[in-house]
C-alpha cells in the first residue's frame, strides 16, 4: 500500500511538472497568434506572453502542482533560449560595440545599486528586502535576487517580495518602452543599448527590443549580458561586505556570551553565482560567426529560441502574484519604481552623451 502510495505521488509530481510546461507553451503559442493582429504587434510575442500569463495568475489563479514546471520554464528555458539566440549574433559586434557599451552598464549599475537601496534606507525598508531589491532593478532582475539572498541570508518572503517586485516593475516598463519607442528619437541600435542598459530581467530586455528589429534586438542583449556578467563581482563584494559585518558584530557581542560563530558568516565561495550561459550564448555567436551550420537550420533554432523565450515569459508572468504586495512590498515596489525612473533617464542620457543614439 505504501509502494502504491509512493508511486501515486511520483505520479502526480511528474504530471504537474509536465502540466506547467504546457501551460506556459500554450500561452507562448496564443502570444505568438496574437502578435500577429493589428496594434499588437508593436508590443510583440514576449510581452504578450508575459501579460497572458500575469492574467491567468490574477483572474484564475495558478494549479499548485504545475508551479514546478512553470519554474522549470521561466528559469531553465529561459537560459536555453538565450543561449540559441546567440545564433542570431556574429562576434565581431562584440568588438564593435566597444568600451562604451561596458561604460554604460557598470554606470548604470552602480548608480541604481546607490540610489534604490538610499531609496529604501529612506523609507525605512528592512535592510535585506532593500539591498534584494536594489540588486535586482540594477543587475538583472530575479536572477539577481535569487543569486544574492544566500549572502544576506534572507527569508523566503524577503526573496519572494523583491523577485516580484522586480518581475512587476520589469514587466511595465517593458511594455512602456515598446509604445514610447516611436517618441524616443532613437536608432534601432541606439534603443537597443538603451534597453539593454535599464531593463530589469534578460527576458524584459529582448521582449522589448525585438519588435523593433534584429540590430536592436542583437545590441540590447549585447548590452544586457554585460550587466548580468557584473552579478559575479557584486555578489563577491555584497558577500565579502556580508562576512565582514558579521565577524564584527561577532567582536562587539564577545565577552558578554559565550561566542557561536554564525553559521553563514563565511563567504560561500560555492554558493556564488556564475552566468554559464553567457558561454553558450557566445557559443553558438561564435558558431554562427563561423557559417558551419547552414541557413535554414540557424533560422529554425532561431524560431525554436523565441518560443522558449515566450514560454519562459509566460512562466515570469504566472509567477507575479499582485496580491503579495499587500501584505509588505507597497515600499519595496516603490522605491524600485523611483530607482527604475530614474535609470531609464540616466540610460537615455548616457545614449546621447556618447554619441550612440
Amino acid at each position: 500500500m505504501n509502494h502504491a502510495h509512493q508511486l501515486q505521488r511520483l505520479n502526480d509530481k511528474y504530471s504537474g511538472f509536465i502540466l506547467g510546461i504546457l501551460l506556459t507553451g500554450l500561452l507562448a503559442i496564443a502570444a505568438k497568434y496574437l502578435a500577429l493582429l493589428p496594434y499588437l504587434g508593436i508590443m510583440g510575442q514576449l510581452v504578450i506572453a508575459i501579460l497572458l500569463g500575469v492574467l491567468l495568475r490574477t483572474a484564475g489563479g495558478v494549479p499548485q502542482q504545475a508551479v514546478p514546471g512553470i519554474s522549470f520554464s521561466s528559469k531553465r528555458l529561459l537560459r536555453a533560449g538565450i543561449i540559441l539566440l546567440g545564433m542570431r549574433l556574429n562576434l565581431f559586434q562584440l568588438v564593435q560595440a566597444g568600451p562604451k557599451v561596458l561604460a554604460i552598464a557598470v554606470i548604470n549599475i552602480v548608480f541604481t545599486l546607490f540610489t534604490v537601496y538610499g531609496l529604501c534606507k529612506w523609507m525605512k525598508i528592512d535592510r535585506t528586502l532593500g539591498l534584494l531589491t536594489a540588486c535586482g532593478t540594477a543587475i538583472c532582475g530575479a536572477a539577481a535576487v535569487a543569486a544574492i539572498s544566500p549572502q544576506l541570508r534572507a527569508s523566503d518572503n524577503e526573496t519572494a517580495i523583491s523577485a516580484a517586485t522586480v518581475a512587476v516593475l520589469g514587466t511595465i516598463f517593458t511594455l512602456v518602452y515598446t509604445l514610447i519607442y516611436p517618441v524616443l528619437s532613437l536608432s534601432p541600435e541606439g534603443y537597443g543599448i538603451f534597453a539593454g542598459a535599464t531593463l530589469h530581467e534578460v527576458a524584459h530586455v529582448i521582449a522589448a527590443a525585438a519588435p523593433i528589429g534584429e540590430k536592436a534586438a542583437d545590441l540590447a542583449v549585447i548590452v544586457k549580458l554585460t550587466r548580468v556578467a557584473m552579478l559575479v563581482p557584486a555578489a563577491l563584494a555584497i558577500g565579502v561586505w556580508e562576512a565582514y559585518r558579521q565577524r564584527k558584530a561577532e567582536r562587539v557581542c564577545r565577552g558578554q556570551v559565550t561566542a557561536v560563530q554564525p553559521p553563514h558568516s563565511k563567504i560561500q565561495w560555492r554558493k556564488l553565482p556564475v552566468p554559464w550561459f553567457i558561454g553558450g550564448f557566445l557559443l553558438m555567436s561564435g558558431v554562427n560567426t563561423l557559417g558551419i551550420i547552414p541557413e535554414q537550420v540557424t533560422a529554425d533554432l532561431i524560431i525554436l529560441a523565441y518560443m522558449l523565450l515566450a514560454m519562459a515569459m509566460a512562466g515570469l508572468g504566472l509567477g507575479v502574484d499582485i496580491k503579495t504586495f499587500a501584505l509588505m512590498g507597497k515600499k519595496p515596489l516603490l522605491a524600485g519604481l523611483i530607482g527604475s525612473l530614474l535609470l531609464s533617464g540616466l540610460g537615455f542620457l548616457l545614449v546621447h552623451l556618447l554619441g550612440l543614439a
